[in-house]
């Protein structure tokens, strides 16, 4: 078996060395390419992932957030709450947030949206809202005025906006809000934030004080209370110590607190992945097999002739096999270095999409498994010709 592969490798070799070099360079920029087209839309969609779950994390839950439990709508106590999570080794700063419906209206423009209240001071050290002022400033303790996010805010053409807006409120404008508990007040825009997160440039802050005027009463509860994990640490094993030290309330890591509707999103994101891998590999097997059907046609007759000296069927489609494996190696090789420029190129300049910069992620293991999947489509489209024309009479295949 060992002689026979050599037999194969002899003449794959002496195929490759008469054979035109021309033909060569084109197949293994084929599959220089086709490896690139299947790391390539994986990358961009696993940056697209990347930043959602960073903005996921930096702007809506933070690395763990704490609610109540379901059959709840507030937690109660949130002071002692607070104190408690604070205490917690390797959990960094927890902020509390409360939420209230509300109707913001400004020059009859209307958005029905939660208002939400923190303290600011919690909330710079858990969530990175307050590094993504646009206009004006973030909030303040006891300010009166109100933190509204670009989508809210919107524009003057209303064809800009993604979603229902104020109309283009800019900063200093009033806003009159409805709360859901009757009270009526208005609010001076005091500034304008754009994460590009659909989630959180959707929402309206207020500070924490504030909402104690607008309950009529010092608040004691909360809607949900975000947690920052010290830097590199494990979210599961800090969830834990969060319950060892008494949390009662219902506690997520960001991935566990995400809704079904965004985790759907996110398999979907992976069905496409292995959609457009199906699809390469699929092209890889036409293209590399019309050429090495044209090939093995060509070459009826040197086959035949193979044959009747008694160069056995396997060995020749293993030399067959041998040619398009060189052509893979080199191809692949080749189109790792075309993805290691584009890395360089897209870190320094990342693809502008609506909600974000998206980086393309170029992981080794994808390549080699992408590689190895590509290694098989390239032996296939290598093997069946070469089978096809073994199986001909010795005779027809020598007559051409």
């Amino acid at each position: 078996m060992l002689s026979g592969a050599r037999v194969s490798i002899f003449l794959a070799s002496r195929a490759i060395l008469r054979g035109g070099k021309v033909g060569t360079l084109l197949n293994i920029l084929i599959i220089a390419m086709v490896f690139t087209n299947m790391i390539l839309l994986s990358a961009i969609i696993g940056g697209a992932v990347n930043l959602f779950h960073d903005q996921t994390i930096d702007y809506v839950t933070s690395d763990i957030v704490i609610r109540p439990e379901r059959d709840e709508r507030t937690l109660f106590h949130v002071d002692e709450l607070l104190d408690r999570v604070n205490r917690v080794p390797r959990a960094a700063r927890a902020s509390a947030r409360y939420s209230i419906g509300g109707t913001l209206s400004h020059e009859g423009s209307m958005v029905s949206i939660p208002i939400t209240a923190f303290n600011p001071r919690d909330e710079i050290e858990v969530t990175k809202i307050h590094e993504h002022i646009v206009e004006g400033d973030f909030l303040s303790p006891a300010d009166d005025g109100i933190l509204l996010g670009q989508f809210v805010a919107g524009h003057e053409d209303p064809g800009l906006d993604f979603f229902e807006s104020l109309g283009g409120v800019r900063v200093g404008d009033s806003v009159e809000v409805m709360f859901a508990n009757g009270v009526l007040k208005t609010y001076r825009v005091k500034g304008i934030y754009s994460t590009k997160s659909y989630q959180a440039d959707y929402m309206a802050f207020i500070s924490w004080e504030e909402m104690d005027a607008v309950l009529g009463t010092r608040n004691t509860e909360a809607t949900e209370v975000l947690v920052r994990a010290q830097s590199g640490e494990d979210l599961d094993l800090v969830k834990l110590r969060l319950l060892q030290f008494g949390v009662q309330e219902r506690v997520e890591t960001w991935n566990e607190a995400m809704t079904q509707v965004i985790a759907d999103s996110m398999e979907t994101f992976s069905i496409i992945d292995k959609i457009s891998l199906a699809v390469s590999l699929i092209i890889a097997i036409v293209v590399i097999g019309i050429v090495f059907t044209i090939k093995t046609i060509n070459q009826r007759h040197q086959i035949g002739i193979q044959k009747a000296i008694g160069i056995s069927n396997r060995i020749i489609i293993g030399s067959y096999v041998a040619q398009v494996l060189f052509i893979w190696l080199f191809g692949s090789l080749a189109g790792m270095v075309v993805v290691n420029l584009l890395l360089l190129y897209f870190s320094a300049n990342p693809l502008e999409f609506p909600d974000g910069d998206v980086v393309p992620v170029f992981e080794m293991a994808t390549m080699l498994e992408n590689a190895g999947w590509l290694a098989g489509a390239s032996a296939l489209a290598g093997f069946l010709p070469a089978w096809r024309i073994t199986r001909e009479n010795t005779l027809d295949a020598m007559r051409g």
